[in-house]
């Protein structure tokens, strides 16, 4: 039994590393996502593009525009003078805001009356948008309350701070609160589901198409034996996925990893559970590599949207989040993180670890007893 378990993953390794696109799936896939999300996917909003549209043109406005390039936030790209000019800009794409100091500006300052200005934002991207208004609004509120201060004391000679509330923040975790160290531990949860998923439906529709199954049926190999030897060369790949990603985000990222690779490790090899029995599953319904590459698909984007990878479960409807519960890519993406990023072990995690423990072996099951079926 051993000799031929052993026979068949030499012949899978070989089937594998043979073909230089399957090569490239293995190994370049891993770095091109970890690179892609470490440096291009990320929900800071720094440098947005600003034009200014200054009616005014004072002392009073050009302080106003000085606040808003000096806030780190904004990067001023172009200065415009009619409407037709700041429409254009937007609907271009070249800003992502436009701001607008109505003439006398500067004179309702004085006067004491309420200043118009008018920030035009892009709301295409409108969590982008609402982050900008955001900043605007923080900046112009300060901007308010420097020009009481300053009116106060002309009128008084001096003013008296009112008592104010000092909100100190200390963000735990991700210290500097940075995209890639939320975003890159989830890669490794994103390339073990696709690169198991695909491969192992795939190499078994293979022998169905080149007419290769029968003859290994013929055989005096057993139908479990069969199995694991088409799993196992694709768990191992899974493992090697996870520690090449996990040595690009550390030392290239720079993303902490402050928990237990052991904990890591454990946590793929229940997760691989599932993703494997799902890939034998999409082999039993499949009889070409097309179709099992476009089920793949259709279990992997939900699967990934579900998830909380991008966009938060907390702010799913609430018969969505209970679906959540059945994904097991859920559990997963929480305990990388916590390994990654709090540092945390077994005794914080082992909810998520039992839930995709469950999942995993009636997944698992279910496949092989689905396959087993096919076979006879």
């Amino acid at each position: 039994m051993i000799e031929r378990i052993r026979r068949m993953l030499v012949k899978e390794f070989l089937q594998a590393l043979r073909d230089y696109r399957m090569r490239s799936t293995i190994f370049l896939l891993p770095l091109i996502q970890v690179l892609v999300f470490g440096y291009a996917v990320t929900t800071d909003v720094k440098h947005v593009a600003l034009a200014v549209y200054d009616l005014d043109n004072t002392v009073a406005s050009r302080d106003l525009i000085s606040r808003f390039a000096g806030s780190g936030y904004f990067e001023i790209v172009n200065c415009v003078y009619d409407d037709a000019a700041a429409r254009s800009l937007l609907d271009h794409g070249r800003v992502r805001m436009v701001l607008r100091i109505n003439a006398g500006f500067q004179a309702d300052l004085a006067a004491g009356r309420v200043a118009q200005v008018q920030a035009l934002l892009d709301g295409s991207d409108s969590n982008t948008a609402g982050i900008v208004l955001n900043y605007s609004n923080e900046i112009v509120g300060q901007a308010n309350f420097d020009a009481l201060v300053d009116r106060v004391t002309r009128v008084l000679g001096t003013f008296q701070r009112p008592g104010q509330a000092d909100l100190q923040t200390r963000a735990w975790f991700n210290e500097n609160l940075e995209s890639r160290n939320f975003f890159v531990p989830g890669v490794i949860a994103l390339i073990v589901t696709l690169i198991t998923l695909m491969l192992t439906s795939i190499a078994v529709v293979r022998e169905y198409e080149i007419g290769t199954i029968e003859q290994i049926m013929v055989t005096p190999i057993r139908p479990i034996e069969f199995i694991l030897g088409k799993t196992v060369p694709f768990a191992l790949i899974g493992f090697a996925d996870v520690l090449l990603i996990t040595a690009v985000g550390v030392y290239w990222f720079e993303v902490p990893i402050r928990g237990s690779i052991p904990l890591l490790l454990l946590a793929t090899g229940l997760y691989l559970l599932t993703s494997l029995g799902v890939g034998l599953l999409i082999s039993t319904i499949s009889r070409t590599q097309q179709q099992a590459l476009m089920t793949s698909f259709l279990f992997f984007a939900p699967a990934i949207l579900l998830s909380g990878f991008v966009f938060p479960i907390a702010n799913m409807p609430q018969v969505v989040q209970w679906l959540t519960y059945l994904n097991p890519l859920r559990y997963f993406l929480v305990i990388i993180r916590g390994i990654f990023l709090k540092g945390v072990g077994l005794q914080i995690l082992w909810p998520q670890m039992l839930a995709l423990t469950i999942i995993g072996v009636l997944t698992f099951t279910l496949a092989v007893r689905r396959f087993h079926k096919t076979l006879t």
